[in-house]
């Protein structure tokens, strides 16, 4: 079967039609791995999204249960140079073509993605329609002219209840803004009692689960479409620290008094050079975002650049001068890699210990009492 893929310039592809039978809009990008198409498709950062994959052969080693970042997909479309249908790996369960029937995705095969990449590199990531229907080219137009982008792609993709992945260590918030499942798998592979919320967390919210640190998680979209997440950053800073990764690190930002902006084709994929200026050291990274903190922002902030990207000196992480807290753009959590930046976990979760030292509290039964005695001094009065 026939597919098309319609740019929002006016450019058309026509293709082969593999996933779904449909109709879909949504802003057209590139990802740049070589493997990992799964965790591409389930990662929720590319809510409402058409990914296009640039490297020619995708689908060869099917789909597994096991290589899921999120339940579901929420991408708009995948575009690929070629589509394999039968895969040959032990792992795989089903093929690429049925996991996006099951979701109503619509996929393009036999297109030029070189060109299609390149005119995305010039021009910068544009609105996009795969159909798999016969409309006239200047029907579809008009739809996608008349189309604007999602702004609501966290509430999408963020978890709509609390729940807990427990341990026997730390207690981690895990504030969820389109979490890939890689993060909570560091955080438990690390002993740590780990509790998921929802993005519109209040911060009282979060101080009544009594956690350790703050996880703020990656997710889709534009960070100032997330102002109560910012709130929520600005009264809990100081007081517990926080990790923030990918959006999570933006948010950080603004909460700082930084500023953010759009990247022109932004950064996806898995081979995306980062270094760490405190060491001088090159880390390969998995990245996927499309905004980025604005560099010149960050004068007059109490924040300070630690690492920038190799390719186009872009942040790409930031540490608080005065509170334990820190962030960086990229995914340390890797999935489906590189795994050079998983040490961050570690290094957050010995900024919580250093900071519970020099921050000792007061037993429990001791508030309790204080509580207590005040409860009891009202009552005489």
């Amino acid at each position: 079967m026939q597919a098309r893929l319609l740019l929002e310039d006016g450019t058309l592809f026509t293709g082969l039609s593999f996933g779904a039978e449909a109709q879909m809009m949504g802003e057209v990008v590139f990802n740049t791995g070589i493997t990992g198409y799964q965790e591409v498709l389930s990662d929720p950062s590319y809510c409402g999204q058409i990914v296009t994959m640039t490297y020619p052969l995708i689908g060869n080693y099917g789909i597994t249960r096991d290589d899921f970042e999120a339940i579901r997909p929420y991408i708009h479309g995948f575009v690929v140079r070629r589509h394999e249908p039968v895969p040959s790996n032990w792992r795989a369960q089903y093929s690429l073509g049925q996991l996006l029937q099951e979701y109503g995705i619509p996929g393009i095969s036999d297109i030029d993605t070189r060109m299609l990449t390149r005119k995305l590199r010039h021009f910068g990531t544009m609105r996009g329609l795969i159909t798999t229907g016969n409309e006239r080219v200047e029907e579809l137009a008009e739809r996608l002219n008349l189309s604007t982008l999602m702004t609501d792609q966290v509430a999408r993709t963020s978890t709509k209840h609390v729940f807990a992945s427990p341990g026997n260590r730390e207690r981690i918030v895990l504030v969820d803004f389109g979490a890939k499942s890689g993060i909570l798998r560091e955080l438990t592979q690390r002993g740590c009692d780990v509790v998921v919320v929802p993005h519109d967390t209040t911060a009282d919210e979060i101080r009544r689960l009594a956690p350790d640190g703050i996880q703020l998680s990656n997710g889709p979209g534009d960070p100032k479409d997330v102002p109560h997440a910012v709130k929520m950053i600005t009264e809990l800073l100081g007081e517990i620290p926080i990790f923030g990764i990918c959006l999570g690190h933006q948010l950080f930002a603004l909460a700082c008094g930084a500023d953010t902006g759009k990247l022109k084709f932004g950064h996806r994929g898995g081979n995306h050079p980062v270094k760490e200026l405190a060491t001088n050291r090159c880390y390969i990274t998995s990245q996927n975002h499309g905004y980025t903190v604005v560099e010149s922002s960050i004068e007059g902030t109490p924040l300070e650049v630690t690492h920038i990207n190799n390719n186009d000196k872009t942040i790409e992480g930031l540490k608080h001068n005065q509170y334990p807290a820190f962030s960086v753009q990229y995914h340390p959590e890797a999935a489906p890699g590189p795994f050079d930046s998983s040490y961050l976990f570690d290094e957050f979760l010995e900024m919580i210990r250093t900071h519970k030292q020099n921050n000792p509290q007061k037993p429990r039964q001791a508030v309790l009492s204080e509580t207590l005695k005040g409860e009891l001094q009202y009552a005489q009065k």
